[in-house]
């Protein structure tokens, strides 16, 4: 089986603009098996903390960007990178996030029923939105949320929760890439994002948000909580480029607008993606 992921990324008003684009990212169930853009050209260019790879691509003026992603089924894991932390305001927890974290991890009987625990304890901090403000924007770390509910994006939410499964000592990752919904019929409108967690070899992925969407707040692990089938493109969070002066940047995921000062836009995509059978391929 193959899944083919197309991102049409419209043009931008600055012909001088360049786009920083992930090149997929392999995973226990998918292996990225090819890479390509039209409507301009590429190079390659890395990121400094994790080794990640991105495609930095110059459009032809005036061209729609198209992006495509092909993914074999089956793959060999989740790269340990994944699960490497990297000290910056997007992980790093504040000292009462970091109490809470351990009290909770240390009031269960083992480490699978800790990360579990810190799953429902960040499943009940927060209530699915995407609010101009951000919890943790202007904090040098990830902050306590003691009482009431927040509102949290995918993004928001995994962020809180990576923070806490480190601060109590588990291996963690956050992984970013696209959630095509079951009645959606292969199109997406933005990315979405997912933690995995590794606890004596055994690998879990956590999707708080699809929970809270679906109206639980019970958390079980598993990709998709919602109906419907995902890719993974990059993964981490606080990343740097150093070719491209970028520094601490929060993520990538959909394909970004680079500013002159180091920051990433967002740009205006239109994403899609087909399933193509063995039988298929063969042919």
């Amino acid at each position: 089986m193959r899944t083919l992921v197309s991102v049409a990324v419209a043009p931008e008003a600055d012909a001088n603009r360049k786009l920083l684009i992930p090149i997929g990212l392999p995973t226990p169930y998918q292996l990225p098996a090819g890479f390509e853009i039209a409507g301009g050209s590429m190079t390659l260019t890395g990121e400094s903390t994790t080794g990640q790879m991105a495609a930095l691509v110059t459009p032809e003026p005036g061209a729609t960007v198209e992006v495509s992603y092909s993914y074999l089924g089956g793959g060999p894991g989740y790269p340990d990178g994944l699960f490497t932390p990297h000290r910056n305001r997007f992980t790093q927890a504040a000292r009462d996030l970091v109490f809470d974290a351990i009290n909770i991890a240390d009031a269960q009987p083992d480490g699978h029923a800790s990360i579990q625990a810190l799953v429902n304890a960040a499943a009940e901090k927060f209530r699915y939105a995407h609010p101009e403000v951000r919890f943790n924007d202007g904090c040098k770390e990830i902050p306590y949320l003691a009482c009431g509910l927040t509102e949290g994006s995918c993004v928001d939410i995994n962020t809180y929760l990576i923070a806490s499964l480190r601060a109590a000592g588990f291996e963690a990752g956050y992984v970013t890439g696209y959630f095509f919904p079951e009645e959606k019929n292969g199109c997406c409108s933005d990315m979405h994002c997912w933690v995995v967690t590794r606890h004596d070899g055994v690998v879990l992925e956590w999707d708080i948000a699809h929970h809270l969407k679906m109206g639980t707040r019970d958390v079980c692990c598993g990709l998709n909580p919602k109906p419907g089938d995902r890719v993974a493109v990059a993964h981490s969070m606080g990343l740097t480029f150093p070719d491209l002066g970028i520094s601490c940047e929060k993520l990538i995921g959909e394909p970004a607008w680079i500013s002159p000062d180091g920051r990433l836009d967002k740009a205006d995509v239109t994403i899609s993606r087909k399933i193509i059978g063995a039988d298929e391929v063969a042919a």
